[in-house]
């Protein structure tokens, strides 16, 4: 009796991931599809995967280009490639070492990705516990003149502490605003329209609100609205945060807060997201959390389109 032949195109075929990052528990944040072998799509491939799949962000896990990386990221919304972000990062580290792409090294796995090289750090219980990624380093912009009356009009509402808002660049660039309390933060009906119009104004990624909380279990809670890349709300927000962090570290230095925290976001569209700040040296920014595999499988998405 003959055996039947394996089709090795089956074989080969790339793997894809969809995961639940920073919730704290599946469901409750931000999703992320990775997908991991499509060494020979082309990019408009990649483009047109992550326009069908519709999610905020999918990642593309390659081989690295530069000798002292682990592995290559590629990050694409529905609309176009992206340097940086942070759920993604975070996400798609925890597909890498989950499927032995590579190991960490002293504890450090090397990403490469459009904000160059990002080390990832593996917490000592492993990657069920949580990673955390040293955030690009991140400047305050001088922002134009007319961006002034476009933020004035995109906080209407919402009653900020005395200190200005910045605009703050770091692999993206965001306008941070300081809320006076958890409260007012939490019940705010943002202007969506003025939101984007200051974003697009200001080519920045939108609006990213927060403001200091005396909950047992978060020390900050966040509302991040990307409208520039068409999200009404995001549920977590790494890169976000990880430049609230930056701005506390130079503002604030002597508050409790930079020492670290725990970040609360997503509450009002129903999620839960619990996302880590660390600092390092030089004032360096870690952003942490857990990922939650919710499906896996193979694809057979054409690689030329």
């Amino acid at each position: 009796m003959m055996r039947a032949r394996r089709d090795r195109s089956i074989m080969t075929l790339p793997r894809f991931f969809q995961l639940d990052v920073f919730g704290s528990r599946p469901g409750n944040g931000n999703p992320l599809g990775v997908v991991l072998g499509a060494t020979d799509w082309s990019d408009a491939a990649m483009q047109a995967f992550a326009h069908w799949t519709d999610l905020v962000e999918t990642t593309f896990v390659l081989r690295p280009t530069h000798a002292e990386s682990d592995y290559r990221l590629r990050i694409f919304t529905p609309q176009r490639e992206i340097a940086f972000a942070g759920h993604p990062t975070i996400g798609s580290a925890y597909v890498v070492l989950k499927t032995g792409f590579a190991i960490p090294r002293a504890g450090l796995v090397l990403q490469e990705c459009g904000a160059g090289l990002l080390p990832i750090r593996v917490h000592a219980e492993g990657v069920e516990h949580g990673l955390s990624v040293r955030a690009p380093a991140a400047r305050v912009l001088t922002a134009p003149d007319d961006g002034i009356a476009l933020l004035h009009a995109a906080c209407a509402g919402l009653e900020l502490v005395e200190r200005a808002p910045s605009l703050v660049e770091g692999g993206r660039s965001w306008w941070i605003a300081e809320a006076r309390s958890e409260a007012g933060l939490r019940a705010w009906q943002p202007d969506h329209a003025a939101i984007l119009e200051l974003a697009r104004a200001t080519e920045a990624i939108g609006l990213c609100a927060f403001a200091r909380s005396n909950a047992t279990t978060y020390q900050l809670a966040v509302r991040a609205f990307p409208a520039a890349v068409g999200i009404v709300e995001d549920p977590a927000s790494g890169a976000a945060n990880g430049l609230i962090g930056a701005l506390i570290a130079r503002q604030d230095p002597d508050s409790p807060l930079a020492l670290g925290y725990r970040v609360n976001q997503g509450r009002e569209i129903g999620r839960d997201a619990l996302i880590d700040i660390a600092f390092g040296a030089g004032q360096s920014v870690w952003v942490g959390g857990r990922s939650h595999l919710v499906v896996q499988g193979q694809l057979t998405w054409p690689g030329q389109i």
